[in-house]
């Protein structure tokens, strides 16, 4: 499959107000492996940015005196992102900007959530570390990802830093989550699948816990039970 981690800098917050896009930031997967085909434009907005914007991102008006207007890039953008499952990070801010920029260029745009399927990280994360910070740098802290190059945001470092994210959220790349065999088991995985693996009669090698990590599983266990009032839900499976 074929995903697209996107991610924006814009002149303000709201495009109903009249702000615009100035970078777009995309980083091509497909079958969850980098492809290299990313995308980055820088474009003049024909208006203001707003100190608050600039503040974030860096950007001002001197910078983007020589880039191209939206309506210069819009088919290359459209064409770009066909057919592609598309993942945002806090995705109705981008998308909002996308699909007004889009419409303004081709008034028949249809709206990128009916072209194709949107995966909004932020709400993922939400669900998955409930109560806890979900932003893009709490994420990177969180799968202890290397973000020190960003001191201001960057609509494609920012969309590198998310396929990271993603990638790890979702379970890792198989080809980095078990180790490789010396027959080249871990790059068979990688290429057709583990589902494929597996019906060819194979299975990844298992890593008992030592004594020391049962331990402290326990133990961990027993912090759960307390708290919830002997309803652990782990200790009900293994009982």
């Amino acid at each position: 499959m074929r995903q697209i981690v996107l991610d924006t800098e814009t002149t303000g917050m709201d495009p109903q107000a009249g702000h615009r896009i100035i970078e777009i930031g995309c980083v091509e997967m497909d079958s969850r492996r980098l492809t290299g085909n990313d995308l980055h434009l820088y474009l003049h907005p024909d208006r203001d940015i707003e100190q608050g914007a600039i503040d974030v991102h860096g950007i001002t008006l001197d910078f983007l005196a020589d880039k191209p207007r939206f309506a210069e890039i819009g088919q290359q953008l459209a064409d770009y992102l066909a057919d592609a499952e598309l993942i945002i990070h806090n995705a109705p801010f981008d998308l909002a900007f996308l699909n007004k920029e889009l419409s303004d260029f081709n008034p028949s745009h249809r709206p990128l959530e009916e072209c194709g399927p949107i995966i909004d990280t932020l709400v993922d994360a939400r669900q998955l570390y409930p109560g806890q910070r979900n932003s893009l740098d709490a994420l990177c802290k969180r799968f202890e990802i290397d973000n020190s190059n960003r001191e201001l945001h960057g609509a494609l470092l920012d969309a590198q830093l998310l396929a990271d994210v993603y990638l790890r959220m979702t379970g890792g790349q198989i080809d980095i989550a078990l180790a490789a065999d010396e027959d080249g088991d871990s790059q068979q995985i990688a290429s057709n699948g583990l589902a494929s693996y597996l019906e060819a009669g194979r299975r990844p090698r298992i890593q008992q816990a030592s004594d020391a990590e049962r331990n402290a599983h326990e133990q961990y266990l027993d912090m759960l039970a307390k708290a919830s009032g002997d309803q652990c839900l782990w200790r009900s499976l293994d009982s």
